[in-house]
């Protein structure tokens, strides 16, 4: 019996197998492909998910296979520089092939010791009070205490659990790939140039080696289970450009539609969502890889505490009232961009306000923050504006925040020495360090990064571990850790 069993190995589900690995959390991961997929769509990963892989130390491993660029120009493709100074040691966008960080993903979940199985699928499920039973399609039984569905816009689980999928269906269809071509670049950056003026979803751009990033509308929809032929974009770029720019020799092609669909619940019972099986949603903002980035790293923690018998009662239902308005928000905003993106008077009209109104600071920093995933702020109690937010990568005395949670613990951060985990020792690590540039005496960090507690007083604080990392192991008065990182300075 395993302790979770994970239905897709996507970037979802194999980031959230790692994070449950991390506590020794027995897993197994399904997934229906034998083979990589056979093209290679280019996705980024914005500042908050690189933030998250940075706190598992996977950051260098990721980033040496992608290429990075300015974090601007995201909303509704308005050509904007992002705002100077965001709140991040990683303010960028990486760009990377999905079954490249696929494949990276994957490796660190089974180094981690997770177990994968390609070639499997989930047929149907059942649970009861101490478990699920999932059946494969050649009728092998598989139990496991929970399931975790990440697999895909049109989920097995979510279907076999009975869980709406409300929404809006595909109104536009798209073309993407990545190709070679034969007109002169001149001439090529002169006919987009000239299309792109009323025509908003059509675009080459260079990637390298006389290949070019292709975007075109694409009338006839088709089926998004199979890719396109590279004749369907030399009919469409003729049916839109008038030239197919002699485009030839596709490394991928792919097709996408705007249909915006958010499941009723993320759980039931033993059974949760995660990632595209939870929701889906236009591509424009490049959003959607890393709302399911962000929902593993969130949920993997408060799983795996409930498997290891510490969470609080309410622990795990956090996931979904979290999880599931920051989706809301990713839907609304990606429809709105979509509307932007309308050749009628109307949106055309509102997409020339909005593009001055770029040009004020706050208004460009609020749309890329939001993009970003940087303006996420969970319901942790009354109290600062800190609270709740993410903390960004701070120089410590020695070394960097991030590099402290790559355990995926708990982590007090304490700048007046006089603190302690006590009981939580176990799940939560502690640091002193009164030289840390932060205007607050003390914090409690989340092990995804976001900040529960912000004080002083030992008691407080307790009860904020309570709430977060359930009951201690021990008596709260017992003697106190070692000071990580602090050789020479020993706790109070």
């Amino acid at each position: 019996m395993f302790d979770v069993i994970i239905a897709g190995c996507g970037p979802t589900g194999a980031l959230l197998a790692a994070e449950l690995r991390r506590h020794e959390v027995r897993v197994l991961v399904l997934e229906r492909e034998t083979e990589p997929v056979s093209f290679a769509r280019l996705v980024g990963l914005h500042i908050r998910s690189l933030e998250l892989l940075a706190m598992r130390g996977l950051l260098e491993r990721v980033r040496e296979h992608g290429r990075q660029r300015p974090a601007g120009g995201f909303f509704a493709a308005i050509p904007k520089p992002a705002p100077e100074s965001l709140d991040s040691a990683h303010a960028y966008l990486l760009g990377i092939p999905q079954p490249v960080l696929v494949r990276l993903l994957e490796e660190h979940a089974v180094e981690l010791g997770a177990r994968i199985r390609h070639g499997c699928a989930v047929a149907d499920l059942a649970q009861d009070e101490d478990g699920v039973t999932v059946e494969l399609p050649d009728g092998e039984r598989l139990r496991a205490r929970y399931l975790v569905g990440c697999d895909g816009g049109r989920s097995t689980v979510r279907r076999r659990l009975g869980i709406g999928f409300p929404g809006e269906p595909a109104r536009n269809h798209t073309l993407m790939g990545e190709m070679e071509v034969t007109v002169p670049q001149e001439e090529i950056a002169a006919t987009v140039a000239a299309v792109h003026g009323t025509q908003r979803r059509f675009w080459l751009r260079p990637s390298g080696e006389n290949r070019y990033s292709v975007v075109v509308p694409d009338a006839a929809g088709g089926d998004r289970t199979e890719p396109p032929a590279l004749e369907d974009f030399r009919r469409r770029l003729r049916a839109i450009a008038g030239t197919d720019f002699g485009v030839h020799s596709p490394r991928w092609l792919s097709r996408f539609g705007d249909a915006t669909r958010l499941a009723e619940r993320y759980r039931a019972g033993r059974v949760l969502l995660a990632g595209d099986a939870a929701h889906i949603h236009p591509p424009t903002g490049g959003q959607g890889l890393n709302l399911g980035v962000q929902d593993a790293v969130n949920l993997g923690w408060k799983l795996a505490a409930q498997i290891r018998g510490w969470a609080p009662e309410t622990l795990l239902d956090t996931y979904e009232t979290e999880r599931r308005p920051v989706a809301e928000a990713v839907l609304d905003n990606t429809r709105a961009q979509m509307e932007l993106l309308v050749e009628e008077p109307g949106p055309r009209a509102v997409r020339r306000l909005l593009t001055e109104l770029m040009d004020f600071e706050q208004v460009n920093r609020h749309l890329i923050e939001k993009i970003t995933a940087l303006d996420i702020r969970y319901d942790c109690g009354d109290g600062p504006e800190l609270l709740g937010r993410r903390l960004r990568d701070v120089e410590l005395s020695r070394g960097r925040l991030y590099d402290r949670l790559h355990r995926g613990r708990g982590l007090l951060l304490d700048r007046t020495a006089g603190l302690t985990t006590g009981g939580w020792a176990d799940r939560v690590d502690y640091l002193a360090d009164p030289a840390v540039a932060l205007e607050v005496p003390c914090l409690l960090l989340r092990p995804d990064g976001h900040v529960a507690w912000i004080g002083a007083e030992q008691g407080d604080l307790d009860e904020h571990l309570s709430r977060w990392f359930g009951e201690p192991a021990e008596p709260c008065s017992a003697s106190r850790e070692p000071v990580l990182g602090s050789e020479d300075r020993e706790q109070p």
